[in-house]
Parts: C-alpha cells; structure tokens; sequence
C-alpha cells in the first residue's frame, strides 16, 4: 500500500513550501502536466503558475516536465518556460523518470515529483525512491479513463494516512 501513497499532499503547487523542500535536500522537481500545473489539454499555464516557477528557480531547483501526453502538447507548454520535457512518458514506467533526472543533472534522493495522480504520478515517483507530492487536480474535466481511476484512488487516500517530512 505504501507504494501508492504520496510523502505530501497539498491543494495546489502554490502551497508547497519551497524553502522546506531545498532544505530537505531535493534540487529537481519533476512535474505531470494536466490538472496538476494547467487544465487537462490546456497549452497555456496561468500566470501565477508560471510566477511561482521562477520562484522556485530562484531557490535553485531544477525542473522538468514528464507527461503521457503527445510530444507536440507537452513541447508547446515546456517552450513557453523553458522547462526540458518527457512527452509520451508511459508513467509509471521508471524509464520516463530516469530520463528527466538526467535531464535535470540529479539523482533519486534529491528529486521531488508533482502530480495530481496516484496510478501515474506518485507510483511511478515511489518505484524510483523519489519524493512524491500529491495536488488536487486543478480541474474536474479530464480524460474518462482518469474519471474513472480517480473513485480507487479516493479510497486509498481515505485509508491511508501520509508520511510527513
């Protein structure tokens, strides 16, 4: 079970604290794309996302995007911010997140991943020993099969309690 569930959750990324994860020890963030930074299929990220992203750049952390999404989606976003990408990821494969680890010059240990997720995001983070946060998805319009796995992913945060830093 433990597999499944986050180190961290929080409502959105503009509560984690920044300033507690570099102490931690984590330099590379990586981030799912829909619902977690911007709404599903939507190629734009607000403004106040795209803020709180130099913010942490600010604070020396490395990013990258990892997305099951089509590389021309998930290129159309990651230019706009520079950020380096894995489209068509395949999470939770591992292979997708080793990628943006090399990607991002870092190592397990010191690699956070964000996702509103628990079958992708946060399983594909725990296979690899990363530190995994879990968002509330930004919005209720997404994929049907994700609809679908959102009900088992509901039960398990409900039976679970998650780990703190």
């Amino acid at each position: 079970m433990q597999i499944f569930l986050p180190a961290k959750t929080y409502d959105t990324i503009f509560d984690i604290p920044l300033q507690e994860l570099y102490t931690f020890g984590i330099r590379g963030v990586i981030f799912d794309l829909d619902n977690t930074l911007t709404e599903w299929n939507n190629p734009k990220l607000s403004r106040e996302t795209v803020s709180w992203m130099a913010k942490a750049r600010k604070y020396g952390f490395q990013m990258c995007f990892v997305s099951n999404n089509s590389d021309i989606r998930v290129r159309e976003v990651a230019e706009n911010v520079k950020v380096p990408f894995v489209a068509r990821a395949g999470k939770p494969r591992r292979r997708s997140f080793r990628r943006a680890m090399e990607l991002m010059r870092t190592k397990p240990e010191t690699t956070a991943v964000v996702g509103d997720q628990i079958f992708t995001d946060i399983l594909g983070g725990n296979r690899l020993g990363l530190f995994t946060i879990m968002v509330t998805p930004i919005s209720r319009k997404e994929f049907i099969g994700t609809r679908l796995v959102r009900v088992i992913e509901k039960l398990i945060l409900k039976c679970s309690k998650t780990r703190l830093f």
